[in-house]
């Protein structure tokens, strides 16, 4: 019996020592996941396309809401932003702001990253105000030395 309670603690020991060590390294990274993409959105909502775009990797992948709703290769997210302007012009578009809640999952694994996250869009269209609520964004990001940066993203309405 005491050879079965000292092995069941040194299991206990052992397995909470790894998923502290699994914790610890994840953690950080977890971190910076979530500052690159409060980056992106916080450039987006401040009107700084291009501090967004910087946490854009070449090449990346993006799926969103309006036409030509999918873009891919080097210039992905730039073309993105020009799609974005264009349309806001077209349909009357100004003031877009995302707000993200808490994170419904954020995993990373080495140097990729993966989190989705329950987004809203409000913007004014023709002056009058519009929230689009329960929307997802789902954003995959690989780690470039010391930077994450996002590969593809998808903007799912609700």
């Amino acid at each position: 019996m005491r050879k079965a309670i000292i092995l069941a603690v040194a299991v206990i020991l052992i397995a909470g020592g790894a998923a502290a060590q699994k914790k610890a390294a994840e953690g950080p990274d977890k971190k910076s996941v979530m500052v690159t993409v409060h980056r992106f959105v916080d450039g987006f909502n401040e009107g700084d396309i291009a501090s967004a775009l910087a946490t854009c990797a070449s090449p990346a992948a993006i799926i969103d809401e309006f036409p030509p709703y999918a873009w891919s290769g080097p210039t992905a997210c730039a073309d993105w932003a020009a799609a974005y302007d264009a349309a806001s012009k077209k349909d009357g578009m100004t003031n877009g702001h995302v707000t993200m809640g808490k994170p419904l999952f954020v995993e990373v694994n080495g140097d990729r990253g993966y989190a989705i996250f329950p987004v809203s869009f409000s913007y004014k269209q023709k002056g009058k105000p519009v929230n689009e609520a329960g929307a997802r964004l789902t954003i995959a990001l690989w780690k470039q030395g010391s930077d994450w940066k996002i590969t593809a993203w998808t903007w799912s309405k609700h």
